[in-house]
């Protein structure tokens, strides 16, 4: 709202050329978003006090974890806050790109919300069954892949780094490809919500990863010097992602141990969903798996403890996912909490470092 109420006063007032840079709105977005959890964030707490929203914890878990029976959750809606009010405000809201990563971070939001308020406002313990929350996710992932698809001009090649000229045209595959990514990244996010901070930090260091990227793979001479994918319009999403990385420290501010509330399935399902599409956007999937890398090692400790119990009958680690297990080991969780921390850090920078290998 801002870019389109300013910008066009650029003619007449030179000091609102400022509006044109993509480095100026992001930081700002960045900013506004700090500030729209500082401001909502006592009030939302309270709010989710009031509606008994408390967080639920399982028995069978660690048992330091029991103290935290009762602290409030659904505190996503904060974090929904803290992105679409400033990404409204400061980006330029003809951008298409913006729109659709919206939709599914709106999306894939609501479908948390659902689940998390019959559970905790409601006491219906199962919430939205595992089969509904698939279904509604790879709905709205699909109608994503579908219109992206269909969308004249869009890159449907699949790109690697280390390799200048393999980027295979995914044609048709594009579609299942696309939903993949989006729903994967959304339920990894969601199985490493486990720990107080433990989600939301790697969430806001990828997302300041993919706004380098989201700018490289819009501008011109910067995409054709590296040697990435162009994507014209993908550097407005930029803008979002530093609404990303603003409404991440803003919830880790009440989210750090000891948490004052919990993210819910609103926060965590909206976040993953939201880097997914971005990460198909920028058309950086693959390097997902590496700057998503603690992500990525938490969603397969959950597959490869379950499949062992089923075919084996014995487990790989505790307990899963993989954080539980460390826990159980004797690790305090701050300490796991800082050293996924580090490593995500270190997963980002070797990202990164590939725009310099193709």
């Amino acid at each position: 709202m801002l870019y389109h109420l300013f910008y066009p006063l650029a003619s007449s007032i030179k000091l609102f050329n400022i509006f044109r840079y993509l480095t100026f709105r992001t930081i700002y977005a960045m900013i506004t978003a700090l500030l729209v959890c500082f401001v909502l964030g006592p009030w939302i707490i309270r709010k989710l006090e009031s509606l008994q929203a408390r967080q639920v914890i399982r028995t069978d878990g660690p048992e330091s974890h029991l103290q935290k029976q009762g602290t409030p959750t659904m505190g996503g809606v904060m974090i929904l806050a803290a992105i679409i009010i400033p990404t409204l405000l400061w980006a330029d809201l003809s951008n298409q790109y913006v729109w659709i990563t919206l939709f599914i971070t709106v999306g894939y939001g609501v479908i948390g919300f659902v689940d998390d308020y019959k559970k905790v406002v409601e006491k219906n313990p199962k919430g939205l069954s595992a089969r509904q929350k698939m279904f509604w996710q790879v709905l709205l992932a699909t109608a994503v892949a579908v219109f992206l698809f269909l969308k004249p001009g869009f890159n449907e090649e699949l790109y690697f780094p280390f390799f200048k000229r393999f980027h295979p045209d995914l044609w048709i595959f594009f579609v299942p490809f696309v939903t993949l990514v989006i729903v994967g990244a959304s339920n990894a996010v969601n199985l490493t919500d486990g720990l107080d901070g433990l989600a939301i930090g790697p969430v806001a260091i990828n997302a300041a990863t993919y706004m380098l990227f989201s700018y490289i793979a819009g501008h011109a001479t910067l995409s054709a010097y590296l040697q990435v994918p162009r994507v014209p319009g993908a550097g407005e999403l930029a803008v979002l992602c530093g609404a990303m990385v603003g409404a991440g420290l803003g919830f880790l501010w009440y989210n750090s141990y000891p948490a004052e509330v919990f993210m819910g399935d609103v926060g965590s399902l909206s976040l993953g969903g939201t880097l997914g599409i971005i990460a198909v956007l920028t058309k950086q999937e693959i390097l997902l798996v590496i700057v998503g890398g603690v992500f990525v090692i938490e969603a397969l400790s959950v597959i490869f403890q379950v499949g062992s119990y089923k075919y084996r009958g014995k487990r790989i680690f505790r307990m899963a996912p993989i954080h539980h297990h460390f826990e159980l080991k004797g690790v305090a969780e701050p300490k796991i909490i800082v050293r996924f921390w580090i490593l995500t850090i270190i997963l980002a920078l070797v990202a990164i470092s590939t725009l310099k290998m193709r």
